[in-house]
């Protein structure tokens, strides 16, 4: 079963894990906890990917107002609901299988709060913009969990929501190109997913447990992040005879471009990040509206 080829894995390069990191808990916004992969110090940045988070919410606890400039968020809920509001008027829900894919570009403001009781989980992924795209008018795509595209073979399944998997592409744009996938396999299954070779990629499990890379590898559980190493693509394998195994691959086009980060914003150099600063600070260069707006 494959993503470019048939039941051989096919493979010129097959990709290895280099590097496993467990995500552990912190906390973020008010009252949030989220546990932090990609944007801390075992893996600081992994071009084009600036920050991957599992957060968990319950009320009244949530990411209120707060600024954007540089980069796209994509937030995908696992689990719940989430409000969105931003300072351009912009208001929805993102449900349960839901995907959000917001182009933060020259500066946006905007809440993101649970729309119901219990527990709201998801990731967020933040996407770097390459320097031509920095300073571009913030837009939305949305993709709700009915329009994904899905397919379910030899005890595979995948949801695609960005990229290409078993015949499957996303009607999603991405500007920095990326792959995101969605894997769940049954007990027993294996999947051969082929990746662009000159892309970065990596796995998050949600999930059960999986063997990746390699069929020696170990068994791997649970809020843990691989980053693959070089190669045409990857192997996976459910070992398990009894549990599911739900994982998420995704994979990008390096910029190969300088990153400074300040927070909630990302730019090429100390001084664009200082004219950022000024910006907010002063509500001028897309950043107009934060003076007045509050959410609701």
């Amino acid at each position: 079963m494959s993503g470019g080829s048939g039941k051989g894995i096919g493979f010129r390069c097959p990709r290895s894990v280099v590097k496993k990191v467990l995500a552990r808990q912190q906390s973020e916004g008010d009252g949030a906890v989220v546990r932090r992969s990609i944007g801390r110090m075992d893996v600081k940045y992994l071009d084009p990917f600036l920050m991957l988070d599992e957060f968990t919410v319950t009320p009244p606890a949530g990411f209120p107002d707060h600024p954007h400039r540089g980069f796209e968020t994509v937030t995908y809920m696992l689990q719940g609901t989430f409000v969105h509001q931003d300072f351009a008027g912009n208001e929805g829900k993102i449900r349960t299988g839901d995907v959000q894919w917001m182009t933060a570009g020259r500066g946006i403001v905007h809440s993101e709060m649970p729309a119901t009781d219990g527990v709201n989980k998801g990731l967020q992924l933040w996407i770097n913009l390459s320097s031509n795209d920095k300073m571009i008018e913030p837009r939305y795509q949305e993709l709700l969990s009915e329009e994904m595209g899905r397919v379910e073979k030899d005890g595979v399944e995948v949801c695609v929501i960005a990229g290409e998997s078993m015949g499957v592409r996303s009607p999603v744009y991405t500007r920095t190109p990326t792959m995101y996938l969605d894997f769940t396999l049954k007990p027993g299954a294996e999947m051969h997913q082929s990746i662009p070779e000159s892309w970065n990629a990596f796995i998050y499990v949600l999930e059960g447990e999986g063997v990746f890379g390699s069929e020696e590898s170990s068994p791997v559980q649970p809020h843990n992040l691989l980053v693959l190493g070089e190669g045409d693509g990857v192997s996976m394998w459910n070992r398990s005879t009894s549990k599911t195994l739900r994982f998420v691959l995704i994979a990008g086009q390096p910029l190969n471009e300088p990153v400074v980060q300040h927070g909630p914003f990302v730019m090429n150099t100390s001084a664009q990040i200082e004219q950022t600063i000024r910006d907010y600070q002063y509500g001028k260069n897309g950043f107009e509206m934060a003076k007045y707006w509050r959410s609701k």
